[in-house]
C-alpha cells in the first residue's frame, strides 16, 4: 500500500505523495495485522505468531528529521476493508448526516483512553511532542500539555518553547484528535487509540466534505457517501482510475470547496442584512446562482465516486495527437513489422501483399521490430503489414493519420499485447483509418482498449481481449466494426457518445460487464446517435447486452410522450411495467418505420433474440421521440411554431436486425436511470 494513504484534501497518488512528502514520516516496514479489539472478531488473529502473547500487535516507526522523536505506531498501512468494517460496524453504522460528529464521539468514548498517553502534535509548520490529559470526546478534541523534555522540530526558526506555549494558550490546550500521532507503546494498551485516532483522522481527511452536514438525513450517511469515497481512495492507490480521471476530480473538488465557501459567506452576510433591501436581493440571486453551481458540481463528484457511473460517463479526454499529413516527398511506404524475416517469409509477403500484380511503380519498403514504431514512423495513406508474431507494447497506438494496420494471417497469431498502466491502448483521430487481422490484448490497463475521438476508423475480423472499457465512440466519431470478437471489459464493451456514428456486423461482444452502452443524448446540446447493429452476437454479458443511459427526468417526460403519440396513433412506448396490459406495438411496422429499409420476415412466435431487436428498437424510437418533443417545446418557446413533426423520417437513426441476445445476466435491454 502506498505511503500517501493520510493524505489530505486530494486523493491522487501524486497528491500522496506530496502530502507524504510533506509530513517526512515514512515507514519501510509493512503493518502487522490488528489487534483484537474493537475491530476484530475472535478468531481474525488467527495467524498472528504472537496472539497468545500480552503486548501490542501493531508496528512501530521512527519519524524522521533532526529532532529525535520517540517512535510512533504505525497505523497509516491500513487495508480498504480493514478501514471499511471500521466505518460501517464501529463508528457511523447507519447514522445520517447530521450525525455523524455525535456518532464518532460515542464511538471514541468507548475505545479511547482518556489521559496518560503521549503523542506528536503534527501541522504544516512544525511538529511537537505533548502528553494528553483529558479528552473532549464531544468536541473530538483532546486536552494537552508539552511533554518533559521538551522535543519540538519546526520549519521556523524562530518558533521558541515561549511561542509554542503561547500558541497553547490560545487554543486552551485543545487540539484536535486528527493532529495527533500515538506515541509507540509495547503493552498493547494504547493500540485502540492509535487506531481510533487514525479512522477519525483518515476519514475528516479523505471522505468527510465541508456540505456534508447539509446532505438530505433521510440516506444512510455510511451507504451513500462514506463507501464509494473510500473506494475511489483505493483505486486510485491502486492504479485503477485514468489519470485525467483523477485530475477532473481534483479539480471539481477545488471548484466545490470554494464555492461552498463563497455561500456561507454569502448567507452569513444575509444574516446581518436590513430586510427587502436592495443588497439582500442582489445577495439572493447570487446565492441561488452559487447554490445551483454546488448542487452541479456535487453532482459530478458523485459519479466519479460511484465505481459504475464513473465507467458509464467517464470523462471527456480531449486528445492532442497532431496529423503529420502527407510525406514531404510525396511517397507512400509499406512498414513490415516482424520480430524475425526469413526468406520465405519475405517471398510470401512479395507474393501476397507488397507486389499481388505486376507493379507499376516502385514501393518504398521499411522494416521494423515492433508495430508501435512502425506506428510513429506513418505519414498519411502509410500501410502497416505485421506478421505472425507476439508483440509486447508500453506505450500506446496514437493513431492521427489515415492509414492502413493489418495483419498478415489470423488475428490469433497475430498478437499485439499492451503491458503497463498507461491511459489507452489505441488513440484514433485520423480521418479514415483501417485496422484488420490483429488481436488486441490489455493487462492492467486503466482505460479502455480503443479510443475513436473523431473521424472514421474501420476494424475488421480483429480480437480485443479487454481490461477495463472496450471501444469508445466519441460524440462526431465514426466506427464500423466487422466480423470480431469482443470480449473481457470492466465495462461496457462498447461506449456510443451522442452525435457518433456506429455500424456493428457480425460480430461477437461477450463476457463484459455491459455488452453496448449508448450515454444519454436528450440533452438540448448533443446530436442523435446513428446505429446500425445486424447479425451481431451479444451473450453472457453480466448485466444487459444493451443499455441506455437517460435522465430519470425522462421517465415523467416519457409518460407524456406515449398520450401524444397515441393521439397521433403513430407510436406507443411500452415500459417494462406495462408490458402486460398494453396493447403491443406492430414488430414489423414499428421496425419498418424505424429504419425505413428494413425487412423483417415475422414468425408466429417470437424467439429470445428477435424479441431483444424489437425491444431495443422500441426504446431508442421513444428516445428519439422525447428528444425531438424537446426541440419542438424549446423552438415552441422561442416563438418558432412550425417545428417538424415527422421525426420518424428525419430523427430516426436507428437499424437493428438479426442480432442475437444470449444468456446476458439481467436481459438483451435495459436504462440506466441518473
Amino acid at each position: 500500500m502506498a505511503d500517501g494513504l493520510l493524505a489530505g484534501g486530494g486523493l491522487g497518488s501524486e497528491a500522496m505523495a506530496r502530502d507524504h512528502e510533506r509530513t517526512g514520516w515514512a515507514a519501510e516496514e509493512e503493518p502487522a495485522p490488528l489487534g483484537k479489539g474493537l475491530f476484530e472478531d475472535e478468531d481474525s488473529c488467527s495467524d498472528c505468531s504472537n496472539h497468545d502473547k500480552p503486548g501490542t500487535s501493531l508496528q512501530s516507526f521512527v519519524p524522521e528529521g533532526k529532532t529525535h522523536f520517540p517512535e510512533m505506531f504505525q497505523t497509516s498501512h491500513l487495508l480498504f476493508y480493514e478501514r471499511f468494517r471500521a466505518y460501517q460496524d464501529y463508528i457511523l453504522a447507519d447514522c445520517k448526516a447530521s450525525e455523524v460528529k455525535e456518532f464518532t464521539a460515542e464511538f471514541l468514548e468507548k475505545v479511547l483512553e482518556p489521559s496518560g498517553w503521549r503523542a506528536v502534535w503534527h501541522t504544516n509548520v512544525f511538529k511537537v511532542l505533548v502528553e494528553i490529559t483529558d479528552v473532549d470526546f464531544a468536541a473530538l478534541k483532546a486536552v494537552v500539555r508539552l511533554a518533559d523534555p521538551y522535543l519540538c522540530e519546526s520549519q521556523v526558526s524562530t518558533f521558541t518553547l515561549e511561542c509554542m506555549k503561547e500558541l497553547l494558550d490560545l487554543k486552551e490546550h485543545r487540539l484536535p484528535l486528527q493532529e495527533l500521532w500515538v506515541v509507540f507503546d509495547d503493552s498493547g494498551v494504547f493500540d485502540q487509540t492509535a487506531l481510533a485516532i487514525e479512522h477519525i483522522r483518515f476519514f475528516y481527511q479523505n471522505i468527510w466534505r465541508s456540505w456534508d452536514e447539509e446532505e438530505e438525513d433521510e440516506y444512510d450517511y455510511f451507504v451513500r457517501c462514506v463507501e464509494p469515497r473510500l473506494r475511489l481512495h483505493y483505486d486510485i492507490l491502486e492504479d485503477r482510475v485514468p489519470s485525467g480521471l483523477i485530475v477532473d476530480y481534483q479539480d471539481l473538488l477545488t471548484q466545490c470547496e470554494e464555492s461552498y465557501r463563497k455561500f456561507l459567506n454569502l448567507r452569513s452576510s444575509l444574516s446581518n442584512c436590513n430586510s427587502d433591501s436592495e443588497q439582500e436581493n442582489i445577495s439572493m440571486v447570487e446565492g441561488l446562482k452559487l447554490y445551483s453551481e454546488i448542487e452541479q458540481l456535487k453532482q459530478k463528484l458523485k459519479l466519479i465516486e460511484n465505481p459504475l457511473l464513473r465507467y458509464v460517463f467517464g470523462y471527456q479526454k480531449n486528445s492532442n495527437i497532431q496529423a503529420k499529413g502527407i510525406r514531404p516527398s510525396g511517397q507512400k511506404v509499406t512498414h513490415v513489422v516482424s520480430s524475425t524475416m526469413t526468406t520465405g517469409l519475405l517471398q510470401s509477403l512479395v507474393r501476397d501483399k507488397l507486389c499481388p500484380e505486376p507493379c507499376k511503380e516502385e514501393i518504398e519498403i521499411q522494416f521494423h521490430s515492433d508495430p508501435l514504431s512502425a506506428i510513429n514512423a506513418c505519414y498519411e495513406g502509410d500501410t502497416v503489414i505485421v506478421c505472425p508474431g507476439r508483440y509486447v507494447v508500453h506505450g500506446t497506438f496514437s493513431i492521427a493519420d489515415s492509414i492502413e494496420l493489418e495483419g498478415y494471417g489470423l488475428p490469433d497469431d497475430i498478437v499485439i499485447e499492451k503491458r503497463g498502466k498507461g491511459d489507452t491502448f489505441v488513440d484514433c483521430t485520423g480521418v479514415d483509418i483501417k485496422i484488420s487481422s490483429i488481436k488486441f490484448v490489455q493487462h492492467d490497463a486503466v482505460e479502455g482498449i480503443l479510443i475513436i475521438h473523431r473521424g472514421k476508423t474501420t476494424l475488421e475480423n480483429c480480437v480485443l481481449q479487454c481490461e477495463t472499457t472496450g471501444v469508445t465512440v466519441r460524440t462526431s466519431a465514426e466506427f464500423l466494426m466487422k466480423s470480431s470478437d469482443l470480449y473481457g471489459a470492466k465495462g461496457a464493451g462498447i461506449e456510443i457518445y451522442p452525435g457518433s456514428k456506429c455500424t456493428l456486423s457480425d460480430n461477437g461482444i461477450h463476457h463484459c460487464k455491459e455488452g453496448i452502452l449508448i450515454k444519454d443524448f436528450l440533452d438540448e446540446h448533443y446530436d442523435i446517435p446513428k446505429i446500425t447493429m445486424v447479425n451481431n452476437v451479444i451473450h453472457n454479458n453480466e448485466g444487459y447486452g444493451v443499455v441506455l443511459v437517460k435522465p430519470t427526468i425522462f421517465s415523467d417526460l416519457q409518460e407524456n410522450a406515449q398520450d401524444e403519440t397515441e393521439e397521433n396513433g403513430t407510436l406507443k412506448v411500452q415500459t417494462s411495467g406495462e408490458a402486460d396490459v398494453a396493447e403491443r406495438v406492430d414488430l414489423e411496422e414499428l421496425i419498418e418505420c424505424a429504419t425505413g429499409k428494413m425487412e423483417l420476415y415475422m414468425r408466429a412466435d417470437l424467439s429470445e433474440q428477435v424479441e431483444g431487436n424489437c425491444e431495443i428498437v422500441n426504446e431508442l424510437v421513444a428516445a428519439s421521440t422525447q428528444k425531438g418533443q424537446l426541440k419542438k417545446k424549446r423552438l415552441s418557446e422561442l416563438g418558432i411554431t412550425q417545428a417538424d413533426d415527422n421525426l420518424m423520417s428525419q430523427e430516426m437513426f436507428v437499424s437493428i436486425v438479426g442480432n442475437q441476445f444470449k444468456w446476458n445476466g439481467k436481459g438483451s435491454f435495459g436504462t440506466f436511470l441518473f
